[in-house]
């Protein structure tokens, strides 16, 4: 027999086995509990495409089954995704929990709280607005398809055009679920039209050969060797005709849509104004903050962090010479020094860019000492695409491909580069990239011997509260002892996280107006107004999610300090910074239990 044929029968048989192992694990009885929460990740992928490509798992390679896919944007899905969770919850309660232990335990509580928690949110699943300024699918489809589709031959190009024709039915569904939203009293107050109406309408006027789209398919090819010019004109051709055709046509029907919502839409914002908002929002703060809070806690620790850290930023602006009556007008005179920001000048957007990359390098060397281990995918600083520049927050994180295939990416909005304080960026950069989101989330897809669940689930307070936890972090190992100005752009951003929770709970709870929240952030944490508004809005719309910060933080703060407490001359950091992040994200009340039992068994 030949080589050839033996690699043919070989592979065969694997197909087959991966087939009866797959119809098992996806259709027949869970071969064990783990299997059940794979069993679980894989029908939620099946059904959402882009989670497969966003993860990097299967992308270009012979399993590859998904990658020229859109996932289902209509209200049908969403019930047959509640239906999934409660199936799921059912089978799980089957096992006993108290014959688990270790991973399978915390796997346990974690994917129990995580379907419990969907579950309750039921009678308000579509309280949510899937088009707005922030977040929406008309900015964020284009964006995963720049940042996550891969483009290395042929087929993954024409996968590329796959999805561009997709568009039309991915916005058609997305249509019929804002209209069913519109039906029952959910649409999003008028400035959020506005803003969407004025995007979108930006995106598909532009001329083909300038679209995001095409043009980020067009230099995908162009660092290719595997395929002719002839064949690179034709797959652009084919590009073009599909923004032309499909996504200029899908993008018309949200226009078209947005445009007959007007006149409903009103100027209040907050879920107060939603039905049953109030339970809605009572619902959506124990679910990002991952514990049994009210709004009127959050309020409270909110206005209680407001005067600790402004007693901290006054003694500093003391030290400097700075003076003034509220924070603003501190950070005003700051701000009028000499070189506290970047001119917007020929070449500075590239400067930035270097300048973030050299912070990241410093804080690689500076950091590692206090962990186990770092990452094996390394992280680059990119600028946020210019297309969404006006309504994205000022940075964010894009996790890498687990294969290995993509880097993670930390995104700086270069929208207003007068804007970015110098004295910000080493705080920003150790929250978004090292030691914060790239250490957690990075790290996470490496823990070997968990579901593939436990690796890749983003839980809010988890995740942003390990991030603002790293903030405070590198200041405690003396990075900013010579440092002032450095340690009031810490303080300004920790500021910021606490009058999330007073903003958050003042509009949604307080109804506050949106120029309130406006104004008590501006005064309070000395941030540009363009920069203030356009956070505001990103809560109007997110309800609840920016409460996790302060939250999640505050609470590995004080498990730290327990395990300090009671393991004295026995703790070690690098130890418990492994237990917070080799378990990957969990519930703050699963966390606790975690830390609890390491303590347990250190203090023996």
């Amino acid at each position: 027999m030949s080589l050839k044929k033996i690699i043919l029968y070989s592979l065969a048989i694997l197909l087959l086995l991966f087939g009866i192992w797959s119809y098992k694990l996806i259709w027949g009885k869970p071969l064990n509990i783990d299997h059940l929460f794979e069993r679980y990740l894989i029908g939620a992928a099946l059904s959402e495409p882009e989670l497969l490509t966003i993860v990097g798992v299967i992308d270009n390679t012979i399993l590859d089954f998904h990658s020229h896919k859109l996932s289902d944007a209509s209200p049908q899905h969403t019930y047959r995704m509640m239906e999934r969770d409660k199936n799921y919850l059912d089978i799980l309660r089957k096992y006993n929990r108290e014959r688990l232990s270790g991973q399978q335990a915390i796997s346990y509580d974690m994917v129990e709280w995580l379907l419990q928690t969907n579950i309750e949110g039921e009678p308000w699943m579509f309280h949510n607005f899937p088009v707005n300024q922030t977040f929406g699918v008309q900015s964020s489809l284009p964006s995963f398809m720049t940042t996550n589709h891969q483009v290395i031959d042929k087929k993954s190009a024409e996968n590329y055009i796959e999805r561009l024709r997709a568009f039309q039915t991915k916005f058609a569904q997305v249509r019929e679920s804002v209209i069913y939203r519109a039906e029952r009293g959910i649409i999003p107050p008028k400035f959020v039209i506005d803003h969407v109406l004025r995007e979108m309408k930006n995106f598909i006027g532009q001329p083909v050969d300038e679209n995001p789209l095409y043009d980020n398919l067009e230099q995908k090819l162009g660092e290719l060797e595997n395929i002719s010019a002839e064949e690179k004109n034709r797959l652009l051709a084919d590009a073009a005709s599909a923004i032309e055709n499909e996504v200029t046509t899908g993008y018309q029907y949200l226009i078209d849509t947005f445009e007959d919502l007007y006149d409903q839409a009103g100027e209040d914002s907050g879920v107060w104004t939603l039905p049953d908002g109030d339970n809605y929002y009572r619902y959506l703060t124990r679910m990002h903050t991952t514990l049994p809070l009210t709004p009127e806690e959050v309020h409270q620790t909110g206005l209680d962090e407001v005067e600790r850290i402004k007693h901290e930023m006054f003694e500093l602006f003391d030290e400097i010479g700075i003076s003034g009556e509220t924070i603003a007008e501190r950070f005003s005179v700051l701000d009028e020094e000499p070189g506290m920001f970047y001119p917007d000048t020929a070449g500075v957007r590239d400067q930035i860019i270097a300048d973030y990359s050299q912070k990241v390098e410093f804080l690689y060397e500076k950091t590692s000492p206090l962990f186990k281990r770092t990452p094996k995918a390394g992280v680059e600083v990119r600028r946020v695409p210019e297309y969404s520049e006006e309504t994205v927050p000022f940075a964010y994180y894009n996790i890498p491909a687990m294969d290995g295939s993509r880097p993670g990416v930390f995104f700086i909005n270069l929208r207003n580069v007068e804007d970015i304080a110098k004295y910000g960026m080493m705080s920003l950069t150790a929250h978004e990239a090292v030691p914060g989101h790239h250490f957690q989330l990075a790290l996470a897809q490496e823990i070997e011997n968990v579901p593939t669940i436990r690796r890749i689930y983003p839980l809010t307070a988890y995740v942003e509260g390990w991030a603002l936890y790293t903030e405070w972090v590198i200041d405690e190992i003396g990075i900013y002892d010579d440092d002032p100005y450095g340690n009031l752009g810490r303080l300004q951003f920790e500021m910021f996280r606490a009058v999330r929770l007073v903003v958050d709970t003042g509009i949604h709870l307080h109804r506050w107006t949106r120029e309130e929240a406006i104004n008590y952030m501006i005064e309070n944490t000395g941030m540009p107004e363009s920069l203030v508004v356009s956070e505001i809005e990103r809560y109007i719309v997110a309800p609840g999610q920016a409460l996790s910060y302060k939250t999640g933080m505050m609470h590995i703060q004080q498990l730290r300090q327990k395990a300090e407490s009671e393991l004295g001359d026995r703790f070690d950091i690098t130890e418990f910074h492994d237990v917070i992040l080799m378990n990957g994200s969990l519930p703050m009340q699963t966390l606790t239990g975690v830390v609890n039992k390491y303590i347990d068994e250190h203090r023996q």
